[in-house]
């Protein structure tokens, strides 16, 4: 009974396993796919067929399977210095009363690239990216530290961008 059921379910059904929050987790042919579109996002879906096994039709399926789940996301990633951003800093925050409506606001804030609740010594880590001096300080004095709840904060300046890569999804 049990192999019949198993032999029942769809290749797709059979090749993932389930998140904990009950998201599919790719298989092994979905993470070639996502390492052929780490490595070239414009890669052609007949190309990567190739490098995986699949028809062009059945890449297709599958990358916007994974884009309709949010597993990943296709996006050009920009060098923040090369289209006027010359300031980035890590803020840590520390917030009193509730983490996740501060974390909101900070969600829709354009210079807000990154906000993770954490645990440790901030209760927030926020990436922002900055025109200049001048408006990070305006970010972080004007507008996050004036936000109901935060505690205080503690800016990290990025002097120099050592590594930056998205790979790590499919390792």
């Amino acid at each position: 009974m049990h192999s019949e059921v198993v032999a029942s379910r769809s290749a797709d059904q059979r090749d993932s396993r389930e998140f904990r929050n009950g998201n599919a987790q790719p298989d092994a042919v979905s993470l070639a796919i996502i390492e052929q579109l780490q490595e070239d996002g414009r890669r052609p879906y007949a190309a990567i067929g190739k490098a995986v096994g699949l028809s062009e039709a059945a890449v297709r399926q599958r990358v916007q399977k994974l884009l309709d789940q949010g597993v990943m996301q296709i996006v050009a990633v920009t060098d923040p210095l090369t289209v006027g951003f010359r300031r980035q800093a890590m803020v840590g925050i520390n917030v009193e009363g509730d983490v996740e409506s501060v974390a909101d606001v900070l969600t829709a804030m354009s210079e807000c690239e990154y906000v993770v609740m954490t645990a440790g010594s901030f209760d927030l880590m926020v990436e922002v990216v900055c025109e200049d001096d001048d408006h990070l300080l305006d970010v972080i004095n004007k507008r996050i530290r004036a936000l109901p709840g935060v505690r205080s904060t503690e800016s990290f300046v990025y002097l120099k961008l050592k590594k930056q890569t998205y790979m790590w999804g499919t390792r």
